[in-house]
């Protein structure tokens, strides 16, 4: 909860200076959120989480391939 006060705080400066600025200067960038801490196993579980989505959606591409365009499925 701490971090995400202090990413809307730093947020909330860029804003006020972006709305204060001279126009001829170009608006501030918002800056990185700043480091959280996770839990051990949490990167792993999100890696496989990530590959698990990627190979639904892939054969979920290949399905609709298959339907509209018959000529073009990967047979086998």
């Amino acid at each position: 909860m701490t971090a995400d006060l202090v990413d809307l705080i730093a947020r909330l400066r860029v804003d006020f200076c972006n709305a204060n600025r001279d126009d001829k200067t170009s608006p501030n960038a918002y800056p990185e959120p700043i480091w959280r801490p996770e839990k051990p196993g949490a990167k792993k579980k999100r890696e496989k989480k990530a590959r698990q989505e990627a190979a639904e959606a892939r054969s979920g591409y290949m399905r609709i391939v298959a339907i509209a365009t018959p000529q073009y499925a990967e047979k086998g």
